[in-house]
């Protein structure tokens, strides 16, 4: 009863998890009151007595920030921006350095927020900074997630394609020495003549039994990273370091949640344009005829018969998959997993988020083929 007259004064869809995990484990996305029960209910058996937090949730564009600081001053290498909207674990996240759809105001506003944040907390050394920036009639709106004052598995990624060194700079602030002192000063450093995509890799063919749904909870084991003086270059590499890379004019199996099927509608003319023969299952391939494109049904009840959906994952007669699930507490979500699991099992790219799927839609649409391989130095001259 306390939980849903919270979730009610906040406002739906809300953020839940236990109080006492790591890295968004048992973290969830709850759109109305029945899911809250069943996810309470489900809290209440793995955890009695523990409490659990409820936050409204924000659908935006994240942001992230790596920063040094030594009390007086605080370095920001470069800001990050997620290509996943806000909801998917920051691990999980495709990520572009510089951003390419922050205005200069949005910027201002992070940097003004990271060095205030900074100072405030009197960090001497590492920091990393989450905000989610919503946009509205009103204007833009810049919120804090989170703020860690240690080192981000980011570090390395934005200390590779700024040239800053930012371990040795947090460790010489945290004994004491100067930003100044090391020949850096406070605040935005210059954007780089380069765009970089941080890529999450994963080890699902490995990890029997794992859903490939991405949510809150982080499930990535590492990272693939792209570089190249513009947007689409520097993304096909990633994604194709990655193995999440789409073929040029090969076959796609889809299956999208209902709230999802008007957004993914461009994606799906632009798969179509590009060659690719499309494959769905009931709902979703109702949807593709309707928009007058020809479409293969395929049932996802694997006891009906052949073929289904998990035959043409393991026949290859698909290349890729787009499969976007109501939610993870509907109930729809086992409708996927034998979906996901045979694409994870048979090595082929599977997007639960069409902000992936778009982004990689995106890619082989540029048309980039081929790619100009330099040393990360050659990248970092001016």
């Amino acid at each position: 009863e306390e939980a849903s007259s919270t979730a009610e004064v906040i406002g739906y869809p809300v953020l839940v998890r236990p109080s006492y995990v790591l890295g968004g484990r048992a973290m969830e996305i709850v759109q109305n009151a029945d899911e809250l029960a069943r996810y309470v209910e489900a809290a209440a058996e793995a955890g009695p007595n523990k409490p659990i937090l409820i936050d409204q949730y924000l659908e935006g564009r994240e942001v992230e920030v790596d920063a040094v600081c030594d009390g007086q001053q605080v370095l920001i290498p470069g800001i990050m921006e997620h290509i996943e909207r806000a909801g998917v674990h920051s691990g999980d996240s495709m990520a572009v350095y510089p951003p390419i759809n922050l205005t200069e105001a949005e910027i201002g506003t992070v940097v003004d927020y990271t060095v205030r944040i900074g100072l405030a907390l009197g960090v001497q050394g590492l920091m990393n900074v989450q905000y989610v920036i919503i946009r509205s009639d009103a204007g833009p709106s810049v919120y804090v997630l989170e703020v860690n004052p240690r080192s981000s598995r980011t570090v390395p990624f934005i200390s590779k394609v700024t040239g800053v060194p930012l371990v040795r700079l947090a460790v010489h602030a945290a004994l004491g020495r100067s930003l100044r002192d090391q020949g850096y000063e406070g605040g935005l450093w210059p954007a780089q003549q380069l765009v970089a995509v941080k890529a999450p890799a994963f080890s699902m063919s490995k990890l029997i039994g794992v859903d490939t749904y991405l949510g809150p909870e982080m499930k990535s084991t590492g990272e693939a990273m792209g570089v190249d003086r513009t947007f689409p270059a520097a993304l096909a590499k990633a994604l194709l370091s990655a193995e999440l890379a789409l073929p040029p004019g090969g076959a796609l199996l889809l299956s999208i949640a209902d709230h999802e099927k008007q957004e993914a509608t461009p994606i799906i003319r632009q798969l179509h344009d590009a060659g690719f023969r499309l494959y769905a299952t009931e709902g979703t391939a109702s949807m593709i005829s309707a928009l007058g494109l020809p479409v293969e049904q395929v049932t996802k009840r694997l006891s009906e018969g052949h073929p289904n959906v998990v035959d043409v994952i393991r026949d290859r007669t698909v290349d890729g998959v787009i499969n976007i699930p109501e939610g993870r507490l509907t109930g729809t979500l086992r409708d996927g997993f034998h979906i996901r699991r045979a694409a994870a099992e048979g090595r082929i790219p599977c997007f639960t988020s069409l902000d992936t799927a778009r982004a990689a839609t995106e890619a082989l649409v540029a048309g980039v083929q081929t790619y100009t391989v330099q040393p990360l130095r050659a990248y970092l001259q001016p």
